[in-house]
């Protein structure tokens, strides 16, 4: 916070590669995002639309001229129009319920995208993050994330033996006070010169591992150890060298060890307690694996534009940077790419070829099919009038997304959810019941179209993980792994983006786009 810049490690490198603010890297993005933004509005060179969501995309002669958005707190639907469309809408990871993203995230404006034509690639690589704090009851509805940079200094552990998972787990035995050769650093045992850094779903796989042979440590069994005394200790008696102490006690290492961590955690240590109730300075913190981002998005070009004509789609709602598996903070990398770098250049590349177009009148008759599409959808959702609310059939979605397309898959279980979600999407429009009327405030109505959405794109998830029969990054396929359990690629087949086309009450259809590596050489990396 003093203006200094300093660098730290990340999972799935073995140098120190990205910049941080303290534990508060993306809120303070945010914050200066947002102030950057409040500026240009401030001077009038932006309109901001708050409390708006988009409906619908308006095309034109085949191009992107505008869109419908919902006005939320009135419920009256608005034509935009413009010579192109820019989408910067993030990720779907709520397709799975619980995710550490906000629960206002959806995918509807993509979706409508999609709905219009455009391709969804690669939609089945998910981010799997591994240091979240487990789940703690059905109640939830949203997963808390502690940063990854935890990972710096906390070790991942479990108990060897399930006796003392046992014990831990209906607290006879204090987890900090169990002998180190009773304690399995997974992650260090199974990939040395990596340790607690490899890449998110690398740990994330081998959390669940563990906890699959019984030995998660809270009382689901679904949570490992992520224990910071080493770090106390080892900070303490540098810093007590640095100070002058010499021969200092095991109170005054453990004080001064405290004080470092709070200074590069204190934040998170902070959240973790109130959310918990237990002291991460302490006790280990448990954690667990939950949805974070999702690599797969609208496809797009080099210059950030869609297969429909002037529209663009920048950050985590297109494919493009990631492959199968972002790394830490490289989110914020395509941020500054697309947005800085990229998009003020094609977009004007496109724009002017359509000098001599003169502006659309939100009057043409295509905004008004549009929106009367958009109306009638929002009016079908109201009058089902059935017995089961959105929130019960997104979290059935949710669970048939994690149990079959989550951390592992395997042709069956993706088989019978496939089955299950076109069910489950039948059973929504007969059911499901949304009170209130459109032009209000009406948050219900708000999740039915969202819920609607995640439900079409969980189908076209299933499809790409079906399809592509190999493991890589975040999509693991049981049946294609190493013996040694790790991810096997099939590089000869399967090298390619998978662009989706989807088909109304068809299957969707499958686009090909071939990976070429000309400059660099394809391999498989090895943690190990």
């Amino acid at each position: 916070y003093g203006g200094l810049l300093e660098n730290r490690s990340f999972g799935g490198v073995q140098v120190s590669r990205t910049f941080y603010a303290r534990g508060q890297t993306g809120q303070q993005l945010l914050i200066g995002a947002y102030q950057a933004l409040s500026r240009q509005i401030a001077a009038g060179a932006v309109t901001m639309y708050n409390r708006h969501e988009m409906l619908d995309l308006v095309l034109i002669d085949g191009k992107a001229r505008g869109i419908i958005a919902r006005n939320l707190l009135t419920g009256k639907l608005e034509r935009h129009a413009a010579h192109c469309v820019v989408l910067a809408t993030g990720g779907y990871g709520n397709v799975y319920y619980l995710s550490t993203n906000a629960m206002g995230c959806n995918v509807s404006a993509a979706w409508r995208a999609v709905k219009r034509g455009a391709y969804m690639a690669n939609p089945c690589y998910t981010q799997i993050h591994p240091t979240c704090i487990p789940v703690s009851g059905e109640y939830q509805s949203k997963l808390t994330l502690m940063s990854e940079s935890l990972r710096n200094d906390g070790r991942v552990w479990v108990p060897k033996e399930k006796a003392d998972v046992e014990a831990i787990r209906t607290g006879s035995i204090n987890p900090a006070e169990l002998p180190e050769e009773r304690r399995d650093y997974y992650l260090e045992r199974r990939y040395p010169a990596f340790g607690n850094l490899v890449p998110r779903d690398v740990a994330s796989r081998a959390a669940k591992v563990v906890c699959d042979e019984g030995r998660g440590v809270n009382p689901s069994g679904l949570a490992v150890f992520l224990d910071f005394a080493d770090a106390i200790q080892r900070y303490g008696k540098s810093e007590a060298h640095t100070q002058g102490i010499h021969s200092p006690d095991v109170a005054t290492i453990t004080k001064l060890g405290e004080q470092i961590v709070e200074e590069k955690y204190g934040n998170l240590f902070e959240m973790y307690e109130k959310i918990t109730g237990q002291d991460p300075y302490k006790t280990p913190m448990m954690i667990y694996p939950a949805v974070h981002y999702t690599m797969g998005g609208l496809w797009v070009d080099y210059n950030l534009e869609t297969n429909i004509p002037g529209l663009f789609a920048l950050g985590e709602c297109n494919f493009s940077d990631h492959g199968a598996n972002r790394l830490g903070a490289s989110a914020l990398m395509q941020g500054l790419a697309d947005g800085y770098f990229v998009i003020p250049y094609t977009v004007g590349t496109f724009l002017a070829k359509e000098i001599r177009t003169p502006a659309f009148s939100t009057d043409h008759e295509a905004f008004a099919a549009a929106e009367k599409e958009t109306d009638a959808k929002l009016q079908k959702l109201l009058d089902i009038k059935g017995s089961q609310t959105v929130e019960q059939f997104h979290r059935r979605l949710g669970l048939i997304m994690w149990d079959y397309c989550g951390m592992s898959r395997n042709a069956d279980g993706l088989t019978k959810a496939k089955v299950q979600i076109r069910q489950l999407r039948e059973e929504f429009w007969k059911d499901v019941i949304v009170p209130g009327a459109k032009e209000e405030f009406n948050p219900e109505l708000e999740k039915a179209t969202r819920v609607a959405d995640f439900m079409e794109l969980g189908e076209i998830m299933i499809d790409d993980a079906l399809n592509r029969r190999e493991s890589c990054g975040g999509h693991f396929r049981e049946e294609y792994q190493t013996p040694e359990g790790e991810a096997l690629r099939n590089d000869e087949e399967f090298t390619y983006v998978a662009a989706w086309e989807w088909v109304d009450g068809q299957d969707s259809i499958l686009h090909k786009e071939p990976l070429k590596f000309e400059k660099v050489e394809l391999k498989t990396r090895s943690y190990k």
